[in-house]
Formats: C-alpha cells, structure tokens, sequence
C-alpha cells in the first residue's frame, strides 16, 4: 500500500476563533502537517510549529514566510476590524496580498487558498434583506473587503494550479479570547455579570429581535467544513454559506440559556451593551477572585460591540446551506446544545463561574 502524502497547511490568523478552531482540527489529524501564523501563540496543543509575524508588515512577512516551499494549502481566517466598512478595505486587503505576494511563488505545490467571509457578504450589517440568502444572490453597494479579497484572489488564480474557496458563517461560536466575533463569550460574561448583580437574565434586544429568526455557526463545524473544501475537488472555486444547519428565535432558546447558569428570565430590555458594560470591569475582577477564574484582563474579554451587532435588528438573518449539503458537506449541529457545550468549556478553562 502506497504512504498517504501529508499536507502541509498554513493557518493565518491562528488565534482568532476561526483560526483556533482550524488549527485544533488540523493538527488532530495525522495527514497534516500545520503552520500557525499570528502576532502572539496560540494557546492550541499539539504539533505544529507558529510563526509571529505581522501580516500587515510586507518585510516582515517576506522574511519569515518566502520560504516556506512545503505549504500545500493556506486557511485565510485573519481579520482587522476598523470602525467604518471604508476604513476596512486597504487594511483587510494587505493581509491577504502580503501573504500571497510572500508564499505564492515560494509554495510551488500549493494546491488551495481558503478565505473566510461572512453573511455581511449579503449587506446583513445595512437592513433586510432577502432569506434565506443564497450564494448566488448579489451583493450590496460597497464597500466591503470580502468583495475585493475574492476579486483579488479569483484574479490571481487565473491560469494557476491551486483553486480557492470562501466560506460565509453567521454567528461564529467558539472561544478565542479578544476576538471581536464571538457569539458565546457575548452571552457567558452578559449572563454571569446578570447574575452577579442579582437581576434575571433579559435579553438585551427589542422583542422584535427576539422574535426574529436567526442562525449560527460552531467554530469546531466551520473548521471542518473549511477543511472539506479545501480538499474536496468539487468545491473548487466556490463559496459556500456554512451555518448549524438550523434556526431559532432568541425568545425560544433564552430559557435553556438562563436555566444554564441558574436565572429566571423577563422580558427582553434593548439596551447598549457597548454603554451598559463598560463600568463593569471591577465587578469582573471580584468575580475572578471569588470564583478563582483565569486572570483575563476585562477588555479583552468580550467586544460589547459585537453583542450590539447580534441583538440590534429586527429582521430575520438565515442563509442557505443547500448549496454544501448538494457539494457533500451535509454535517449539522443542534444550536441549542451547542451553546450549552461551549458554556462547559468556558466552565472547563475557569473563564466563567
């Protein structure tokens, strides 16, 4: 029997929630051999080796990636936020065309460059817009960096023997700390400061909010099916909408979420998240104290923002996965246990009581 050849896959943005994810899949897998690429390590176990480099750096990309001729496929999950969608572009751009001007002409057997979208993709972040969204639906006026780092990398394939995919989640959940989309450490330190403070827990949108329909993503399933379409001959050259596969109203699963962490619920209360919990960071500390939890310093434990994003609209957020279910990507999760599983590792690490 002829040896399996392994692999060789870059993860830039490794310790983001998307990228951590990726890289906790890849190196449990014995096919791969794994690269991080971050500014700091990423707290994942197991054989890989991490670079620190600064992407938006060309030099310094250029130095510590022009080399590395082994790299068969790259996972694209890095991310700069900026608060305007115009101030986003030439950043989010040089990430990826510093990677790609650094590693293309070193990886002569690069087989594969995955990028990670998302639902702003269909305009989700301006008002309605038409559900379930497809793959095919058009975009919105831009800007919007996922248009132009596609463009630029459709172009650059052109005539090339690598392919490229993009994937376009809702709602990531998973656990990274600092990362401005994280859906699960919005509701664990929301619902712990709530219970601290005696009150039950409310869901901080209107009832409209609560009442719409919405989906999201486990990290752990993005990371596998960012995998699956790297390796799979089919979905070359594709995106693919990646969700659990199911949708809730929040009114519905807020009960589960508040007999989680022992609270009895009200009715939902809208307010600025951004506002309401910025004074709370003392009472963060008391609890890390009380409960003996990991010393992570308040700001970098949740962007408040990102919970404003999830509970401010009133209309109804679904995509579409027919698409990967008919390419053969068909995995789904149950969203309900998946916040309560993320909640155990939370638990698990002592970042929440």
């Amino acid at each position: 029997m002829m040896a399996r050849t392994r692999k060789t896959a870059l993860v830039a943005g490794a310790t983001g929630v998307v990228g951590r994810s990726l890289l906790r899949q890849l190196v449990s897998d014995p096919d791969w051999e794994v690269i991080a690429v971050s500014r700091r390590a990423p707290d994942i176990e197991g054989d890989y080796r991490h670079i620190a480099a600064d992407l938006l750096d060309p030099a310094d990309v250029a130095a510590k990636l022009s080399r590395l001729s082994e790299v068969s496929h790259i996972f694209f999950s890095a991310y700069i936020e900026k608060p305007t969608w115009a101030e986003m572009v030439a950043p989010n751009m040089a990430l990826l065309t510093n990677l790609m001007d650094a590693l293309e002409p070193a990886a002569k057997d690069l087989q594969h460059v995955n990028l990670m979208h998302g639902t702003k993709w269909y305009g989700n972040h301006l008002g309605p817009f038409k559900t379930p969204a497809k793959e095919t639906d058009p975009g919105h006026m831009p800007p919007n960096f996922y248009y132009d780092q596609q463009s630029f990398i459709v172009e650059r394939q052109k005539g090339k023997g690598w392919t490229w995919s993009s994937a376009r989640p809702h709602g990531i959940c998973g656990f990274a700390i600092g990362n401005p989309m994280n859906l699960v450490m919005v509701l664990a330190v929301y619902a712990t400061i709530s219970k601290a403070l005696g009150l039950p827990l409310r869901h901080p949108g209107s009832e409209a909010n609560a009442r719409a329909l919405y989906n999201v993503t486990d990290s752990g399933l993005l990371a596998r099916a960012c995998v699956w379409m790297a390796t799979e001959p089919a979905a070359a050259n594709e995106p693919f909408n990646i969700t659990n596969g199911d949708i809730f109203r929040w009114q519905d699963i807020w009960p589960a979420i508040a007999d989680y962490f022992g609270m009895k619920i009200a009715q939902p209360q809208k307010i600025d998240l951004v506002q309401m919990m910025a004074d709370k960071g003392p009472l963060w500390e008391r609890l890390v104290k009380e409960h003996i939890l990991q010393s992570i310093p308040y700001e970098q434990l949740v962007r408040w923002n990102y919970g404003n994003f999830v509970f401010t609209p009133e209309f109804d957020i679904i995509s579409s996965t027919i698409k990967v279910k008919q390419f053969g990507f068909t995995e789904v999760q149950d969203s309900q246990e998946m916040f309560l599983r993320h909640f155990d590792e939370l638990r698990a690490k002592r970042v929440i009581p």
